[in-house]
C-alpha cells in the first residue's frame, strides 16, 4: 500500500479548516472551486463554506487512511527492530 498522497493530505487539511470555519487563504481558490463543484463543501448566501455528507465523509475517509498509514509505519519499525508480534497479539 502506498503512503497517502500529498495532495490528498492538502485535501484533508482544507476540509479540516472549512469544518473548523477557518477563513481560507487566497491561495486557496482554486482548490475551494473543486470542492464545490464535487460536492465535498457548499456555500451559504454569505460565501462562508461548510461541509456536505460528501465532504464529511471524505474528510473521515482520509483520516483513516492517515492512521492506518501510521500504523504500517509502526508495525515497520517493529518488524525492522526484531519484534516476533509486531501488532499486539500476545499482549491481549
Amino acid at each position: 500500500m502506498d503512503p497517502i498522497s500529498l495532495e490528498d493530505l492538502a485535501l484533508l487539511e482544507v476540509l479540516k479548516r472549512v469544518d473548523q470555519h477557518i477563513a481560507l487563504t487566497e491561495g486557496d481558490s482554486a482548490i475551494r472551486v473543486r470542492m464545490v463543484d464535487s460536492g465535498l463543501v457548499e456555500s451559504d448566501e454569505r460565501g462562508e463554506l461548510s461541509l456536505t455528507a460528501a465532504g464529511i465523509e471524505m474528510c473521515k475517509s482520509l483520516q483513516h487512511r492517515v492512521a492506518a498509514d501510521k500504523q504500517v509505519e509502526r508495525i515497520l519499525k517493529q518488524r525492522e527492530n526484531g519484534d516476533s508480534d509486531p501488532v499486539g497479539i500476545a499482549q491481549a
